[in-house]
């Protein structure tokens, strides 16, 4: 039986992260599919299409070719053969990944391609949408969150570590902000799918996160 994971919650909650522990732990490919919507949102910027069109992106989109590749367990994204899981974590791919991510027929292909992936192999895979609309049958589904004040100040000091002295209070207006676009965009919001079990991390440590989230999935599919 292929094992397939979901988890979802909202930015800042740290699911790429845990994610990526989870999976080491149980032997399983990682997911992420932020960075997938990241990849297209650099192929529409280098497309000098502007994000915010949704009819442009759309259509461009649909040119682009975004694959995923493992190496040593770790996911590489690619555009058209290129590499370029170190050049989307950048503040302008970030917005623009924020925009283009809304409209349905992006979401469209992104979901067909996630599908698709976790019918080859054991897969987690985390997102948004994860356990409500990708992987909507999957045997164990978490909702990852944590306090908003919470999820900023984690960010915040990680900014901090990588020179951004972005103010908390800005850091933390955004994060609502962007809890406020997912949670209330017409195609597949973010929400906890009722069979979801939610995980709190706001007084936890990330180590308690990943054994809480392991324990879960060993109920389910026994141990690995």
């Amino acid at each position: 039986m292929t094992i397939n994971i979901a988890i979802d919650g909202p930015v800042g909650a740290g699911k790429s992260s845990i994610a990526d522990q989870v999976a080491q732990r149980l032997n399983i490919l990682h997911l992420d599919t932020g960075a997938m919507y990241r990849t297209l949102a650099l192929h529409v910027l280098r497309s000098g299409v502007d994000p915010s069109d949704e009819a442009a992106v759309s259509a461009c989109c649909e040119r682009a070719r975004v694959d995923v590749r493992y190496e040593s367990g770790e996911q590489r994204t690619l555009l058209a053969g290129e590499d370029v899981t170190g050049l989307i974590r950048t503040g302008e791919v970030s917005a623009a990944a924020s925009l283009v991510s809304r409209y349905p027929a992006v979401r469209r292909r992104m979901v067909r391609a996630q599908q698709e992936l976790a019918a080859q192999a054991d897969m987690l895979i985390d997102g948004r949408d994860i356990g409500t609309r990708v992987l909507p049958d999957a045997p164990v589904k978490i909702y990852l969150t944590a306090a908003p004040e919470e999820r900023a100040r984690r960010r915040h000091l990680q900014q901090l570590a990588k020179g951004d002295e972005t103010p908390y209070e800005q850091v933390l207006r955004e994060l609502n902000e962007r809890d406020r676009q997912d949670m209330t965009r017409k195609t597949d919001p973010l929400r906890q799918a009722e069979d979801a079990v939610l995980v709190d991390s706001t007084q936890m440590t990330e180590q308690q996160v990943v054994e809480s989230i392991v324990s879960i999935v060993e109920g389910v599919y026994g141990k690995r």
